[in-house]
């Protein structure tokens, strides 16, 4: 049975009159302002956290595998252009030398 707000209008109404307006409103503001079955229990936070920490593992598991192919990439890079730089120089000395 749905509790819709006719419902919960009367169930105020009587508790005004069983235990006067102060206590009624304290004690409808306890209720929930849906029914019950809109309320989250303990096991349905348990699984929307365990579904979030697999999404967050698996996001954080990509990035870091993109990072790692970042840094290989850049490490390849900086490998082969400090190479072209040492065979450039000792090119450069050895012509030096030649003509000295």
């Amino acid at each position: 049975m749905a509790v819709d707000e006719q419902a919960r209008h009367e169930l105020y109404n009587q508790l005004v009159e069983a235990l006067g307006s102060d206590h009624a409103r304290t004690l409808m503001e306890h209720l929930p302002p849906v029914g019950w079955a809109d309320v989250a229990t303990r096991r349905d936070v348990d699984a929307a956290l365990l579904a979030l920490r697999h999404e967050l593992t698996g996001a954080i598991h990509e990035a870091v595998a993109d990072l790692r192919s970042e840094i290989n990439a850049q490490t390849r890079l900086l490998f082969f252009s400090m190479l072209t730089v040492m065979f450039t120089a000792v090119a450069l000395a050895f012509t030096a030398a030649r003509f000295a």
